[in-house]
């Protein structure tokens, strides 16, 4: 998929309103071969903007029964800094059982994937990818395109606030990383454990958790997974 979501990504720089960047949403979808993807922000003053290829009148149907007080996916993503798979939420309340066949009916699938994104000034965000297959088929989609979804909300998120800022680059503000710290990140991007990566760097786990929260810190990261997004937005891995 590389030469593919460098095209993504290329797309995503060229959007310079929101109805573009929702344009790049529905090609998003398609470029990862999902049924929807989903996109939705809140700022720090409580205005919201989200791009979504749902079907309108479900999300009409959304709002109008404000179905946000019991959709298990925004209660995940409040309370989760790292992605998550919708299997792992709970959906055995009645009222929820009744809400997701609802939403099955109006074509949302079973199978879904949340990245909760936090952005600066309390800016927070989600992306989500949803679609109808099987287990199988679904885990080995996850595991297959993760960093890139990962990134790709990264992305996302970085375009809409400078839309948002009337079209001001983003400049994020970091202190450079050291070479430490940056092979550090290069080893968790490529999926290696915390375990795995001090044994390939010979230093001790609690030496590679001193890198990780200064490379953390330095990029102004919520959390490893965040810090790992924000190094390879701003080009600093090597993987």
């Amino acid at each position: 998929m590389q030469l593919r979501l460098e095209h993504i990504i290329d797309g995503l720089k060229q959007a310079k309103t929101f109805e573009a960047l929702e344009s790049n949403i529905s090609g998003l979808r398609d470029s990862l071969g999902c049924d929807h993807v989903v996109y939705h922000s809140v700022n720090n003053t409580g205005a919201q903007w989200a791009a979504l290829t749902y079907d309108p009148v479900w999300v009409n149907r959304y709002i109008a029964e404000d179905y946000v007080r019991i959709d298990p996916v925004v209660q995940g993503c409040l309370r989760a800094f790292d992605p998550f798979d919708w299997r792992r939420l709970d959906w055995s309340a009645k009222n929820v059982r009744a809400f997701f066949g609802e939403a099955r009916e109006m074509g949302v699938g079973e199978q879904g994937y949340s990245i909760p994104i936090r952005g600066p000034n309390g800016q927070f965000a989600v992306l989500t990818v949803n679609d109808q297959s099987s287990d199988e088929t679904w885990s080995g989609f996850t595991d297959q395109r993760a960093q890139d979804m990962l990134l790709l909300a990264h992305y996302v998120n970085q375009q809409a606030l400078q839309i948002e800022q009337a079209g001001a680059p983003v400049q994020p503000q970091f202190q450079n990383l050291s070479p430490r710290e940056i092979d550090v990140l290069s080893y968790m991007a490529v999926g290696l454990s915390r375990m795995q990566a001090a044994d390939r760097l010979k230093i001790s786990e609690h030496t590679l958790r001193v890198y990780i929260e200064s490379a953390r810190h330095k990029l102004n990261a919520a959390n490893t997974t965040h810090a790992v997004a924000r190094a390879l937005i701003l080009g600093l891995l090597a993987i």
